[in-house]
């Protein structure tokens, strides 16, 4: 009992500090100061899945977590790439640095490597483009729009953590995925989707009093977009509990008191954020 109210308190404080130390990005939000946040995370959540995974190759390592530090920077300034050319040349690079270093480095180590490097900071930045919708769809949605969005996104992921844990805790009989996370159960998923639509409402409710000048999102669009992005950051929870069984790890690192990782607190903003704004695309497409 003391080892969980320890963990709690730890918890609690950290994520208090985090709080603290992230506002100062989302009130400048529209500068170079949020990209900045975004590499960070990026930087930290390679750097934690290829150590996590056995990664050995400090060369690929390095690389690796500066390209994660980089691409935030190319959504904030809007940079177009040529996709194909760069992504081959990418791929050689890291199959060309395991030549010279086979003995500690593995056709695994690079798969793992490049996943990480293209698939975490590419999802995190999202961000960046739900942050700037109102310049993809001016005549739809506004500055405010674009920070409503960004928390909505956060908020999907986070409170359905919040809310599945708590909900579990108090309510939890029948389990979810036994073999691949022990502790959720149904009656904390069905917790987490309910923590969530209630959490986006109340967002909802403060930006349509405050800040939204036209109300162009509904509340049965808030509803149901909710209830999926909570269903997918279950998922994203899960595939992420799959990883750290494969490679015998309780958490990706330990830079976050009561937390684990920085991956361990956006694991599941990975898969949510993306889907957050293919809902937007498809949204401004048939309705």
């Amino acid at each position: 009992m003391q080892e969980k109210e320890k963990s709690m308190k730890q918890r609690v404080i950290t994520s208090i500090a985090g709080i603290a130390f992230i506002l100062p990005f989302f009130i400048f939000m529209h500068t170079a100061a949020f990209p900045v946040l975004i590499a960070l995370i990026s930087l930290f959540g390679v750097y934690e899945v290829i150590k996590a995974t056995g990664g050995q190759n400090p060369v690929l390592l390095v690389l690796s977590c500066l390209t994660a530090a980089v691409i935030p920077f190319l959504f904030h300034f809007n940079i177009k790439l040529p996709f194909m050319p760069v992504a081959i040349a990418y791929v050689l690079v890291y199959f060309m640095i395991m030549v010279p270093m086979h003995k500690k480095t593995t056709f695994n180590d690079c798969i793992t490597a490049l996943f990480a490097t293209l698939t975490i900071p590419c999802s995190i930045s999202v961000l960046i483009e739900l942050r700037d919708v109102y310049l993809d769809f001016p005549n739809r949605y506004t500055k405010a729009t674009g920070v409503f969005l960004v928390l909505f996104g956060l908020f999907s992921s986070w409170a359905t953590d919040i809310c599945a844990y708590f909900a579990g805790r108090a309510l939890g009989k029948h389990k979810l995925c036994p073999e691949i996370s022990p502790k959720k159960t149904v009656e904390g998923a069905i917790g987490g989707v309910l923590g969530a639509v209630v959490f986006n409402l109340i967002l909802f409710a403060v930006f349509s009093e405050f800040f939204f000048t036209t109300n162009t999102i509904r509340i049965w669009q808030i509803i149901l977009i909710s209830m999926v992005l909570s269903v997918i950051s279950m998922f994203g929870d899960l595939s992420a509990s799959i990883i750290k069984r494969n490679h015998n790890i309780k958490d990706f690192g330990k830079i976050l008191p009561g937390h684990g990782g920085v991956m361990d607190r956006f694991d599941s903003c990975l898969f949510v954020l993306p889907a957050l704004y293919l809902s937007l695309y498809l949204l401004n497409q048939f309705i």
